[in-house]
């Protein structure tokens, strides 16, 4: 599940589970959601995100395409080391800026590869 939220500033989209081939059906209407709110920060909150393969990677990367081109900047936010390595090898980790001091609530560090966050 993918949802979206927003303030005058800030799109937040908290992704749920898989972002993998299953969810691809969700992804142009979520860019050009994002794209039509022309927010300069776009935090995506990996926290409760169990799986990223490629197609998930591309969805990611397209959103940080559409934020970047309008000089917006998009953060991830709680992504595992398994995620930050999906999107290293597709080359595309420059394109967000890590935050690599939040901290998910010990019940929403839900996969497996999860750093340590204590």
């Amino acid at each position: 599940m993918i949802e979206l939220s927003t303030t005058p500033t800030t799109a937040v989209l908290v992704v749920s589970g898989d972002l993998d081939l299953s969810a691809r059906g969700e992804f142009p209407e979520l860019v050009a959601r994002v794209s039509g709110l022309r927010r300069q920060l776009l935090v995506v909150d990996l926290c409760e995100t169990t799986f990223l393969d490629s197609t998930g990677a591309a969805f990611l990367i397209s959103l940080a395409d559409v934020t970047s081109r309008r000089g917006g900047v998009t953060s991830l936010r709680g992504g595992d080391d398994r995620t930050l390595y999906v999107l290293e090898v597709c080359g595309a980790l420059g394109m967000f800026r890590v935050d690599e001091g939040h901290r998910c609530e010990p019940e929403h560090s839900a996969s497996p590869w999860a750093r340590s966050r204590g």
